[in-house]
């Protein structure tokens, strides 16, 4: 009885990562177009009538194993399963290395719901510094890009008229009064 449940799990545990190769197949057969050779006219109808699979399912398992193959450089920890791999996938490739390096380093249970609520706070942080960016008066803009235009100047003239390191110096002075105000 033992044994047999032993054996019932080795089948999930090797079945629920195949995910990987399953996306790979499905991806080669759908860029090759290789559906046609069994007269089918579309991957669509191939997918439901040759594995009773949902196309939205089948890009899914597509996407996880473009996933997979950004992440695999970066160690031996790598998701699960596909549902894990969701919250990543709408990710660029940089991003979800990073966000996967920092989840791990958090030392968070592996499963997708954690996935998923680190990957939404970390994206969500980093959309909502991107909108505190974007959010500038007209007429600090105007005062920035009248400076940029100072330092361009001073740079085509070899810096004769004001020095790379008065420059350098009202650059460090404008950075401390912006971060002793945050």
């Amino acid at each position: 009885m033992e044994n047999r449940l032993m054996e019932l799990e080795a089948v999930i545990e090797s079945e629920r990562r195949s995910f990987y190769k399953i996306g790979k197949a499905l991806k080669e057969i759908r860029d090759d177009r290789l559906y046609r050779q069994l007269l089918f006219e579309s991957f669509e109808a191939y997918l439901k009538d040759r594995w009773d699979m949902s196309k939205s399912h089948a890009y899914r398992l597509i996407e996880a194993s473009r996933v997979i193959d950004n992440l695999s450089p970066l160690g031996e920890v790598l998701p699960e399963n596909e549902a894990q791999l969701r919250p990543l996938g709408h990710l660029h490739p940089f991003d979800q290395r990073r966000i996967w390096r920092d989840f791990l380093a958090a030392g968070m249970a592996l499963n997708a719901r954690n996935i998923q609520r680190f990957v939404s706070k970390h994206v969500g942080a980093e959309k909502a510094r991107i909108d505190l960016i974007n959010v500038i008066s007209i007429s600090y803009k105007e005062a920035v890009m009248a400076m940029l235009e100072q330092i361009r100047l001073a740079g085509c003239e070899d810096w004769r008229s004001t020095s790379r390191e008065a420059g350098l110096f009202w650059l460090r002075v404008m950075k401390e009064k912006i971060v002793t105000k945050l």
